[in-house]
């Protein structure tokens, strides 16, 4: 395979590369507010690498959101693409487009020793499925699977959007505060960049405080700073995600490992690990024991995403 070029787009930025010798090269982010299309980002990259349109041998598209059909909807972006226009526009013979958590679950097959932090120790299954979450601008799950001879299987769902589990009391006061304003709740909706915020208001609301914060970042950087309520929010948030996660490796039999991903988590890495996640991830009643031996990851590599169309659009290619 020639030059390729690989793309992982999210609802917040765009990052695109080109994929030569089974690797990245030339890594640039794109905000996707900057642009009105994913070919006009595309042609203002392809420009700066003094790539011309109709030299690309193929291109692979990690997308966020279901996949299928010609019409594609970014999820959390005004960005649309049609397979067929995007072909034409960038002179492109071979496009793939993949849900941006299957990519993410391929990009974990190329982890570095040093991209990868413990959370529960353990030993991975490579028998069974793998888990891969993260909170980003959404909730991304997506689930990987070995097929030996090193090719990977990656499963294309939408788990961010499940109903949020609640485990206690306290927790259902804060689901159903949160409520009153969202309506329906799913695990998206309180673990993603702004449901830290809506956490952090539903808090706030349930506590007596009056709400200063008005960022994410501001809550993750008071917190850093030892202040307790916003140190309260972090804690819930965590333990939150350890309910999502368990509920995933139960449902998938995912005893091959839990990856955390995405850009929220590492932005607070030391008080994830000392959170209450690992509690809550095993907190299933007469199935906690299912746990014990299952290893949770947090992962910090930057383009796991990118690895993955990579690795995607490999694997598609050696098939043809």
């Amino acid at each position: 395979m020639n030059v390729a070029l690989v793309g992982d787009i999210g609802g917040t930025n765009a990052r695109f590369a080109l994929w030569k010798g089974n690797q990245l090269h030339n890594v640039q982010v794109f905000p996707t507010a900057d642009y009105t299309s994913p070919e006009q980002a595309i042609g203002v990259y392809l420009a700066a690498q003094g790539v011309a349109r109709g030299e690309l041998a193929a291109v692979c598209l990690a997308v966020a959101g279901p996949v299928s059909g010609d019409e594609f909807r970014f999820t959390n972006s005004h960005w649309r693409l049609s397979r067929k226009a995007f072909c034409a526009a960038l002179q492109v013979e071979h496009l793939l487009l993949i849900n941006d958590f299957s990519a993410m679950a391929l990009g974990m097959t190329r982890l570095q020793p040093d991209e990868v932090r413990s959370v529960c120790a353990g030993t991975p299954d490579p028998s069974r499925p793998a888990v891969v979450i993260g909170p980003g601008t959404g909730l991304g799950v997506g689930t990987l699977l070995s097929l030996g001879d090193a090719r990977w299987m990656a499963l294309p769902g939408e788990g961010g959007h499940v109903d949020l589990p609640v485990g206690n009391a306290r927790e259902a006061a804060i689901r159903q505060q949160i409520a009153l304003d969202t309506g329906h709740v799913s695990a998206e909706t309180v673990l993603s960049g702004g449901g830290l915020l809506r956490l952090y208001h539903a808090i706030c609301a349930l506590d007596g405080h009056a709400p200063v914060l008005t960022t994410p970042a501001e809550i993750t950087e008071v917190a850093l700073n030892d202040d307790p309520l916003a140190l309260a929010v972090i804690e819930q948030f965590c333990c939150f995600l350890g309910r999502v996660a368990g509920n995933n490796v139960l449902t998938l039999g995912g005893r091959g490992g839990v990856f955390i991903v995405g850009g929220v988590i590492p932005r607070f890495a030391e008080l994830f690990l000392r959170s209450g996640f690992a509690a809550s991830f095993a907190d299933k009643g007469c199935m906690s024991a299912y746990f014990e031996g299952v290893p949770v990851w947090l992962v910090t590599a930057q383009y796991s995403g990118l690895e993955g169309a990579g690795v995607a659009l490999q694997q598609r290619l050696c098939a043809v």
